[in-house]
């Protein structure tokens, strides 16, 4: 199972990432220096939307998709 999640910075921008182990990347991104660099420099941060898929290429379609959203669609996104 991996799943597609969408974090949000401390400094109000959104990261999005893919990962088999939720729990985990998260604590990744808030401590170690495993996190993306990214977020390294804008923790901590929290997460705001998270959605399994069956495999790696389903999940990374949703991410690119997602990548793609302006920031307004995004907050759109979480709202529904």
């Amino acid at each position: 199972m991996y799943f597609v999640y969408i974090l949000l910075c401390k400094d109000g921008t959104f990261y999005t990432g893919i990962t088999s182990n939720l729990e985990r990347r998260v604590k990744e991104h808030n401590s170690s220096k495993l996190g993306a660099k990214y977020t390294k420099g804008r923790r901590p941060v929290k997460l705001l939307y998270s959605k399994g898929f069956a495999n790696r290429s389903e999940a990374s379609k949703e991410e690119a998709m997602i990548k793609k959203m302006p920031k307004e669609k995004k907050l759109e996104f979480f709202r529904n």
